[in-house]
Formats: C-alpha cells, structure tokens, sequence
C-alpha cells in the first residue's frame, strides 16, 4: 500500500506498478560467482539477500539455519525440565490454539512425547472458550493430577489465568511467538523469540511460528536425553519426519519464510511429498491434490482446511488428524474437514455481505474497514476482515457481539503494526485483551467499549498511514522479453521457492503484447495467449476474473497491447513440461 496522488496512472485493477530497484554490477556479480541467471541474481538483489548469504536462502539447510537452541532465553531451563518430566514418568499437559500453526504445533509435541513414552493430554480450547489458556483447562488437568504444563502458540501475555496456576502449584513452560509486554507472566519459564529482553543474535529467529519455536524446543530435549542415556533403552523419535506439520504451521501462521523458516518449509515439504502422515495424506487426497506439495498447497489448499475446523466445527480436531496414527481415524477426519470447509465458506459470504453493506452504507471517518454484528460467527470474522481489507486497500476491524463479550479480528497494511496497536489498546483501557502479529491480530473487549476502541484505532491508524487516499501497489520484480518465457526460464525461478511472506512469487512483467483466443472457462476463469510481434506465445490465465475489469479487457480482444504482470508456471501434464503465466494485473498502452 502507498499514498499517491489522484493523477497518478493506476492498472485495470486500480493498482501503482512499482518496479524494484536493481544494480547491474552486483547481479552481474552474482550470476558469475553463484552460477545462477541475471534476472535471478535481481530476484535475490529485490529481495534484500545479502551477497553471502545466497548459498543458505538457495539451499536452505537446518544444519546451516538453526543455531544452538540455549541461544533463547529460558531454553535450557525448559528443555531440562521436560527432559526430567520424560525420564520421571511424569504427567505432562498441553495448551495449544484453534489455528494450523496450534493444530501442527501441539502434534509435533504429541508425538514426540508419545514416542519417549508419555501421552500427554491436551487442551484446545474452543472459540467460545477463548484464546489461550483459562481456568478450565487448569481445572481439567487438576482433575488429572498434572502438575507440568507446556503452553505453545499462546501464554505470553496471559497473565491472569497462568500467574493464577502458577499459584496453585502448576508448574508452566510457555512457548510462544507472539508480542511480548515488558513483564512475563510469573510461571517456570517462557521461550519466545520476541521477548522484549531477548538478546540471541540471529534476528531470524522472530520470524518463527510456534511450531517452528516448538522444534527448536524438542531438538533441545531431544539432545539432553540422548546424552543423558535415555535412548539406551528406547527408540530415538524421528524429529525429521514431523517436519512436514513445521513447514505446514509455519506456511499457514504467514510468518516471513526467512533464515531458518526457509529450511523448515524446504525440507518440510519433501517429508510432505513422502506422505508419513496419515491426518495429511487423507487431506491431500480429499482435496485431490495429484501433484508434489507446495508451499501454495500448504496456505490455500490443506490450511484453509484445517482452519475450517477450529472456525465452525471441533476446535480439538486439527490437532487429532494431525497427530493420529490410525488410518481409518484420519479419513474420517479428512473427509469431515472437507465438509466443514464448505460450511465455513457459506457462514463466511454470509458475514462478509452484511460488513460490506455496513461499511458502505456510511462515510467512514478514518482510513479504515470497521464494521461489527450480533452473533457473527468467531470463526470467520478474521476471513471477512482480510477481504475487507483487500476489498478497500485499508486496515480492517471486525466483531462479533457475543452475550457476554466482543470479540474482535484485524487485517493490516503496510505501515501499521496491529501487534503494536492492540498492546497500546489494552494499555490504554479500551479493550479487555488481545494480541498479534504485525498484519493480524485478535481482541476482545464489552459492547461498551467499541464506540471509545472505534476512536481509539481510528487515531491511531491516521497518525501511522495519515489521511491521503491509500491505494493498492503491486510491486512487480522484473521485465523480461516474451521470447525469454520458457521451461528454463521457469525452472530457474524455482530455485527461489519456496514462496511465501518475506519472499513473495516473482511478478514478471511482460511488455507490448498482444491478446489471443481468449475464452472463459471453468468458474469464471479467463483463458488466452499471450503473444509479441516476434512470433513468440504463452499461454496465459486470469483466475475468476471474467467480471472484473481485467476479464472483461482480455475478452475483447480488439487487438489492444498491454503490459501484463503476473507469475510464470511450469506445468507439467502426461510426463510434458509447458510455461503458463498467472496473469495478476494488465495495463493498456
């Protein structure tokens, strides 16, 4: 998102290309020493690589990323507890959340924990339970005679329930990824990248998701029982082979795939190929998903699914298919996933219908979406706020009043830090909890409240953004000639994968041509070529755009030249390699 000016020259779709900045002498550099392309070399020189770092972001290796785990604070503290805890015999509980990077973070410790010989018990609460932990679960594992709780993906900032355990006897190891306060609550130990008074030196490292925190965390345990002796009388578990649920949460929680992300998600996704995991082969093939698995399939093929769980089903569900070992178990689950995912998407247009028209029935005062109603469903309200703030290229509030509470999810632009702006929100009183990253977040607070925390994030969105009209900028990576679009020139991008936040797909720009057989096929997809006065072609798609306005250009095919952005594709069908652009903006010449 930028602000510009009203004359400035925008696309079909409303959008200001902007071109990255290259240098020729360090990509001519970095194509000689490195052995890779030009335009790879301004791929690697866009995205901020520094020059000797380009073997790890090429080849992304645990052996290279991950650095020894005691570099995060309370590390050893954790892992030797959890260590004594296994070789105890001691109970252990777990506390994860409703989302994939919960369901993937509390399986890799079910797992783990299940093959050293502990099954441990764990807590996903539900959406009406709330984020994080509570009473109840700390009642649940009371009842159980538990006394040694791990927290992951939530417990930084749960400061009531947690110091309120701690009290009672619980002894609680939060691991975490999310903003920090100042103070920690008052428990055993806390293990977050983001703590305010962490000083490990690989900035990388915040960039984790709780189940890449979580691996770190067991490759700790893991090591201290190896040296201790423990494996001499039991199987040594295959960390390894659950790198396919640490590459799945860390695709889905949209945290940047940097530094040791990288490698997570690389060599996540060849364990995935080989399908160990039963919770994810049956999704794989309800989903029908017949080629190798990418980091796309991961975020919007089997993510969404899993999500749609914790959204309007069982929020207990993702961690069990991600963590049973019983075949016939996992596609029953798969197949109910699937159908909660239809359900999911009907509760969601139904929502996102009544927030558009609240939201466009009256001028809004500040630069954003802000919108609220009786009973919207928890579980969708953060989908409807990331349409909404695509829908009107602003920073999106939405909420659901409940009986007893408000609960709240936000989607953010460049420029401001939701994290940030919901930490000031509970300092300043104007909502009762919440938390997040920098383009998400979630709060709660009464029906009160919303007219003071309306004013309250109206402020503090203009004073970050400022009033000019914020518009969408697709920031496209490099031109290239159509001649130069071939199964070399593709196989030469993947080299980048995989792609994601931090490390988005390139968006090749392709100038001066021309629109050929276009036809809509499918639901609304627009299908052509793409050809240059040299002769050369390729094919080309618009996925359901044949009612928007770069459809409705494609299809009228009245000779026009365009420059067209989008990402180019190897396709391969029956054992033959073919190109294919995904076409994501034209502009008319």
């Amino acid at each position: 998102m930028t602000k510009v000016q009203e004359q400035e020259n925008f696309s079909l779709s409303g959008k200001l290309w902007r071109m990255a900045e290259t240098d020729d002498g360090w990509c001519t550099r970095v194509a000689q020493a490195y052995g890779v392309p030009f335009y790879v070399a301004q791929l690697l020189y866009a995205r901020h690589v520094a020059y000797d770092d380009i073997p790890t972001f090429l080849q992304p290796k645990l052996k290279d990323l991950m650095p020894e785990p005691y570099v995060l604070k309370d590390m050893q503290r954790a892992a030797e507890r959890v260590a004594d805890a296994i070789m105890n015999g001691e109970k252990i509980a777990i506390i994860g959340d409703y989302d994939v990077d919960g369901a993937t973070s509390t399986s890799e410790l079910k797992r783990f924990f299940r093959a050293v010989g502990v099954e441990p018990m764990v807590h996903i609460p539900s959406r009406e339970e709330g984020y994080g932990p509570s009473d109840l679960a700390f009642a649940e594992f009371k009842q159980a005679d538990i006394k040694l709780v791990i927290t992951i993906d939530c417990g930084t900032t749960a400061f009531e329930p947690l110091n309120k355990a701690a009290r009672e006897g619980f002894e609680i190891i939060v691991l975490d990824h999310h903003e920090a306060e100042a103070i920690l609550p008052a428990v055993y130990a806390v293990v977050n990248p983001k703590r305010l008074d962490e000083t490990n030196p690989y900035k990388y490292l915040e960039y984790m998701s709780a189940v890449g925190v979580g691996f770190m965390f067991l490759v700790a345990v893991n090591r201290l029982l190896r040296q201790r002796g423990f494996y001499a009388t039991h199987n040594e578990p295959p960390l390894m082979n659950w790198l396919d649920l640490v590459a799945l949460g860390t695709v889905c929680d949209v945290v940047p795939l940097l530094g040791l992300n990288r490698a997570y998600v690389k060599q996540g996704l060849k364990v995935m190929a080989s399908q160990q995991n039963l919770g994810l082969k049956n999704l794989m093939r309800i989903a029908k998903m017949e080629t190798s698995p990418r980091a796309y399939h991961l975020g919007f093929v089997l993510g969404p699914r899993i999500n749609a769980c914790g959204r309007v089903g069982d929020a207990a569900l993702g961690s069990k298919l991600l963590s049973t070992e019983d075949d016939h178990e996992a596609k029953q689950l798969a197949e109910k996933f699937d159908a909660l995912n239809g359900e999911r998407k009907e509760i969601e247009n139904f929502v996102l219908l009544q927030a558009i028209e609240q939201v466009e029935k009256e001028a809004q005062e500040y630069p954003m979406a802000f919108a609220y109603g009786d009973d919207w469903h928890q579980g969708v309200i953060g989908i409807v706020a990331g349409k909404l703030r695509e829908r009107y290229n602003m920073p999106a509030f939405v909420m659901s009043i409940e009986p007893d509470e408000v609960k709240g999810s936000a989607r953010s632009v460049d420029g401001l830090d939701l994290g940030m702006l919901i930490i000031s929100a509970k300092e300043h009183g104007v909502i009762k909890g919440g938390g997040g990253h920098t383009m998400a977040a979630g709060f709660s607070l009464t029906t009160e409240q919303i007219p003071e925390f309306k004013k309250f994030v109206g402020e503090y969105v203009l004073k970050h953004l400022g009033q000019d009209k914020i518009v969408p900028v697709l920031d496209i990576d490099c031109a290239v000639s159509l001649s130069a679009v071939n199964v070399d020139f593709a196989t030469n991008l993947a080299q980048l994968e995989p792609f994601g936040t931090g490390n988005p797909e390139p968006q090749i720009l392709l100038q001066n041509v021309r629109v050929v057989k276009p036809a809509i096929i499918g639901s609304g997809h627009v299908r052509c070529l793409l050809s240059s006065p040299t002769g050369s072609s390729v094919s080309a798609i618009a996925f359901r755009a044949a009612d928007n306005e770069i459809g409705q250009a494609l299809l009228s095919n009245r000779g026009d030249v365009y420059d067209v952005v989008g990402y180019i594709k190897l396709d391969e069908w029956q054992g033959r390699q073919k190109v294919q652009m995904i076409i994501n903006d034209i502009m008319r010449k």
